[in-house]
């Protein structure tokens, strides 16, 4: 396959107050969707779409995905089932990388590990997942954060302004590194 016919999608989760988190802890998600990336971090390709939001856990909210408690952890799955969303509505037969920095998203996302917490987020995502293969082949792969890799980094600030309930930074505007 040629890079048109690959997308990277870069995933991430953020939530200042990580240790103690409750149904009332701020997160956020974010994700970027690239065509013709390299994967290698230096910035190539384009940004297709990009989208982020607060993590709700609130069960009477049309938004609730099943997010239990505000977290790293859950902005980095919301940030996959949004991305999967994404994905049904736009794309078709594709491959599709998910890029994140969070082995435990990617590994409950793809259905490798099974999860012990915010089991309807985790059962959501996987379910998208099953439902993306059926048109595209699909794989995650791991990005080590806070390291420069530019689609890495703008995940990361899409995440970090929605828990912030900050606008986002456009692209032309935003350099890697800045929350």
């Amino acid at each position: 396959m040629n890079d048109f016919d690959l997308l990277h999608i870069y995933v991430d989760g953020s939530c200042i107050e990580n240790r103690n988190v409750t149904n009332h802890t701020k997160a956020g998600w974010g994700f970027c969707v690239i065509k013709g990336d390299t994967g290698l971090g230096r910035g190539r390709g384009e940004v297709v779409h990009e989208s982020n939001g607060e993590v709700i856990t609130n069960h009477q909210s049309p938004d609730f995905i099943g997010a239990e408690v505000g977290s790293n952890n859950t902005g980095e799955l919301s940030a996959i089932a949004h991305s999967l969303r994404w994905v049904l509505s736009n794309v078709e037969k594709m491959e599709i990388v998910i890029c994140s920095d969070s082995t435990y998203a990617g590994n409950i996302a793809s259905g490798k590990w099974k999860a012990k917490a915010n089991i309807r987020l985790a059962k959501l995502t996987q379910n998208l997942w099953k439902e993306v293969t059926f048109s595209n082949k699909l794989s995650w792969k791991h990005v080590r954060a806070h390291r420069g890799h530019r689609w890495n980094e703008r995940a990361d600030h899409l995440a970090f302004r929605a828990m912030k309930n900050e606008s986002v930074l456009p692209l032309q505007f935003w350099k890697p590194g800045l929350r």
